[in-house]
């Protein structure tokens, strides 16, 4: 794949830019939010933030695309991150869009309106063919995400970590 060096254009109310170091004590806050990762195995530390950034940073530059840094546009206030990932479950790697954003913006539409600006990079520029999200059963609120942008229940799986997780994918 070609590498983009770039992002989504911006939403309604969204912008999209590279996540880099000096993202930290947002991204620290965000990713050690025990509301914010219910979801995940885990919350992470200061440490595991830096090394969340430096992994999209490797995206980027090895696949075009990654996880961004997701804030208002009209004040520049950080929001969260949303974007494109490569996730292997059971064997076969998809592309996924990914979606986070500050618990106490959460329930205005932002991860909808950054999720759909996502699918349509990942039609329109980088020409993917299938786009999936990997959701936890229990995480409702995500789910709905992705059928408002969508990408409907598709099957249950389990994650690498072991976990089960529901796919929720469509073609693009």
């Amino acid at each position: 794949m070609n590498r983009h060096h770039r992002t989504p254009p911006p939403t309604t109310r969204l912008a999209f830019r590279q996540m880099n170091e000096d993202d930290l004590d947002d991204m620290a806050v965000l990713l050690g939010d025990p509301h914010v990762m219910r979801y995940h195995p885990s919350t992470k530390t200061r440490e595991e933030a830096l090394a969340w950034i430096d992994w999209n940073q490797r995206l980027y530059e090895q696949e075009g695309f990654g996880l961004w840094l997701v804030t208002l546009r009209t004040t520049g206030d950080f929001v969260g991150d949303c974007g494109l990932t490569p996730q292997k479950i059971e064997g076969v790697t998809d592309l996924e869009v990914g979606y986070r954003i500050r618990a106490d913006l959460q329930g205005n539409g932002y991860a909808t309106e950054a999720a759909a600006a996502c699918r349509d990079y990942a039609r329109d520029v980088l020409d993917a063919q299938r786009l999936i999200a990997i959701i936890r059963p229990d995480n409702q609120p995500s789910q709905r995400v992705a059928e408002k942008i969508g990408l409907p229940f598709e099957r249950d799986a389990i994650s690498r970590s072991g976990l089960p997780v529901r796919i929720h994918a469509a073609p693009l």
